[in-house]
């Protein structure tokens, strides 16, 4: 995995955002965390190329971003993509997914991260 380097501000923001996770933020990490989903290890708030990223999955390259009405504007909408398109560009995918959808769909929420990454419901 690559490492990138993280500013000490970036560094600070990244430990004190777990602490203010959102609700569907927290749905999403109780549903992953500890390898809870088909053995994949998430991090959370975790930095990548001078971002912070919602949640990671290191060894997908696999990026998990949950949206909230704020991510609904033209303008937001073209800084996620420009966003998106940095994080591509280093190696990793991104995916994004509304509130809504992880408060009311975890489990198809959860369900499309294993498409994407191909890791099978057996395990």
């Amino acid at each position: 995995m690559s490492h990138f380097a993280v500013t000490d501000r970036h560094r600070g923001n990244a430990r004190r955002m777990p602490k203010a996770l959102t609700d569907a933020e927290l749905k999403f990490w109780n549903a992953v965390r500890a390898h809870r989903l088909m053995g994949m290890g998430f991090r959370r708030q975790m930095p990548i190329g001078g971002y912070i990223v919602d949640f990671a999955c290191p060894e997908h390259q696999l990026i998990v971003e949950i949206d909230g009405s704020t991510h609904s504007d033209d303008h937001t909408i073209e800084l996620d993509r420009l966003r998106t398109a940095e994080l591509t560009a280093l190696g990793w995918q991104a995916v994004r997914f509304t509130n809504d959808e992880v408060l009311h769909q975890i489990d198809e929420v959860c369900t499309h991260i294993q498409r994407i990454t191909g890791v099978d419901r057996r395990g």
